[in-house]
């Protein structure tokens, strides 16, 4: 009878690898050294690899943008302005820095009684749209804007619309009537950071995605809004010229300078 070898086989182990680098051994490290050395060198490199992007993660993460700044999410239409600036009270308005001596409400009929304001270089602006709202959250957008609108006593938002007469721009002017002037300079101040998120609701629709600058002026107890765009929501060019459209819309602050003069007398 003859016997038959089994149809397995051991298989054949591979070889462990040649740890006799070149480098390494002219360095007089024994092949059991080098692999010590290499297998440190993996570890290091991990360690060193996940420490790095653990600084790339929270740097990044610094930038991120406060949720408080974000607020509640725009309607669809809103805008945030690209470009902003405020400006505190200037002297003039210390007669009607308290509404407690200014508590007369403005009406629309005092607000927008001139339907054209005019600037320089022939520049024509006609209002086309106006509202005044008691509830000043209706007129923005913006958690921490609204409350703080809120926490500063607004009881007015007025609004105005306006185009200029060749149809290039358009401007808005909001007039938020708050408590007293301290809260007016802080909500100018406040904006600088957190127009981004949260500003005025547009009375008319800008382009969407439009290219607009924004503006902040504390005028005693009451803060103006200014907000200017190109019609076709284009970044403006050599020829234009936002500067003199915002002293433009700026002269609907005209009523409160005249509040001044009833209030001391004086011109």
């Amino acid at each position: 009878m003859t016997v038959t070898r089994g149809s397995t086989r051991k298989r054949r182990r591979t070889p462990p690898p040649d740890w006799n680098l070149p480098i390494l051994t002219d360095w007089g490290l024994k092949p059991a050294q080098q692999r010590l050395l290499v297998i440190i060198a993996s570890v290091a490199a991990v360690l060193i690899a996940a420490v790095t992007l653990t600084a790339v993660v929270s740097a990044l993460g610094t930038d991120a943008p406060d949720p408080d700044l974000r607020g509640a999410s725009p309607v669809i239409g809103d805008l945030r302005p690209e470009k902003f600036e405020g400006w505190p009270s200037p002297k003039v308005f210390e007669p009607i820095a308290d509404r407690a001596k200014d508590g007369k409400p403005f009406t629309e009929k005092e607000l927008f009684a001139h339907r054209t304001l005019v600037g320089q270089r022939k520049l024509t602006l006609k209002l086309t749209e106006k509202t005044i709202d008691t509830d000043c959250a209706s007129a923005l957008w913006g958690d921490k804007l609204v409350r703080q609108v809120s926490e500063a006593g607004c009881t007015q938002a007025a609004r105005a619309g306006y185009t200029s007469a060749d149809g290039r721009y358009q401007a808005q002017f909001t007039l938020l009537n708050l408590s007293d002037s301290k809260v007016a300079g802080e909500l100018v101040e406040s904006l600088k950071s957190l127009h981004r998120g949260g500003w005025v609701r547009p009375v008319t629709a800008f382009p969407p995605e439009a290219y607009t600058e924004g503006g902040a002026y504390a005028l005693g107890h009451y803060v103006a809004l200014v907000w200017l765009s190109r019609t076709d929501g284009a970044e403006p060019g050599a020829g234009d010229d936002f500067s003199n459209l915002a002293l433009a819309v700026r002269a609907a602050e005209k009523p409160l300078y005249k509040r001044v003069v009833a209030l001391t007398g004086t011109s």
